[in-house]
């Protein structure tokens, strides 16, 4: 295994505690859902073993993801397999528009303003937008960047600031950008080092190149599904997203080969071999360039 791949697992694994069904709805969603979405027992453990996770640990997550609705299995003989469910596929495909496609760079000049009118759901309804992208401007006040795209128990506003300088004060008002960037700085700090080794043209195994995607895409989620993705006017300049997505982008398009090589040759379903993958797959970060052609050890 490459130096930086084991760098890369140690400081995951300084992480406590290790949210194994966390980084299991990664491997399903990055890996599994864009080659026909089903994945035997025995080829997770091979994966997480890798990654430094007991078999123990994987079943104890996979039993609360199914029971939380997460998941589904059943038993071909003696052979378990495992899919997301309806739930878990709505919940990953909101999650891979936001990680995987460019983020928006045009603003049509107004905020979309929400007065929440059911203290009863406040609360609920709070979370749901901010999921959705909205910042708080008060406990009843919510705004988005971007186009109305829900209807609910609020009134519905459009606001259109005096000028720039405005917009982006309301907008430092309504979202933590400074948390969200930090996000994005321990990134950069985690990943950039996997760059430079990539473009020294450091030997991975297939193996290790599948690792490092997987851990790239679970720590680039963990920063993007907290930001809103603003159009680039209204964000301080330089935004530490726009370097953490072409890094990410840059990484992914490098090491994907190689890590795809090893799910052809590995990983199996109730059917066998994982089908190709869909044609959605192939949009993935698609304006990032490799930095170099991976050397397989």
């Amino acid at each position: 295994m490459a130096a930086v791949v084991e760098a890369l697992l140690d400081r995951f694994h300084e992480r406590t505690p290790i949210r194994a069904g966390s980084l299991i709805v990664t491997v399903f969603g990055d890996a599994v859902v864009p080659r026909g979405g089903v994945l035997s027992l025995a080829s997770l453990h091979e994966i997480m073993r890798a990654f430094r996770i007991s078999d123990t640990l994987v079943r104890t997550a996979l039993s609360r993801l199914v029971a939380e609705g997460w998941f589904e299995r059943w038993k071909v003989g003696r052979n378990s397999y495992y899919r997301l469910t309806p739930q878990g596929q709505e919940a990953f495909a909101e999650a891979t528009r936001r990680i995987y496609a460019d983020p928006p760079h045009e603003w049509h000049g107004s905020f979309d303003l929400l007065l929440l009118e059911n203290p009863q759901d406040r609360n609920a309804l709070r979370g749901e937008l901010s999921a959705a992208g909205y910042g708080t401007l008060g406990p009843d006040l919510l705004m988005g960047a971007g186009p109305a795209a829900r209807t609910g128990p609020f009134l519905r506003l459009a606001a259109t600031p005096a000028d720039l300088p405005t917009a982006r004060r309301l907008v430092e008002k309504a979202w933590p950008l400074a948390e969200i960037e930090a996000r994005y700085r321990r990134f950069i700090d985690t990943y950039a080092g996997t760059l430079g080794a990539l473009e020294r043209g450091a030997g991975f195994t297939s193996l290790d190149a599948l690792l490092v995607r997987i851990l790239l895409i679970h720590d680039y989620r963990r920063a993007v599904l907290k930001d809103p993705q603003l159009p680039s006017r209204l964000l301080p300049g330089p935004w530490a997203g726009t370097g953490a997505r072409a890094l990410c982008g840059t990484i992914y398009r490098t090491l994907l080969p190689a890590a795809e090589r090893w799910i052809d040759t590995h990983a199996q379903s109730d059917l066998g071999p994982l089908p190709a993958v869909d044609e959605t797959f192939r949009q993935r970060f698609a304006a990032a360039e490799p930095a170099a052609e991976l050397r397989i050890g």
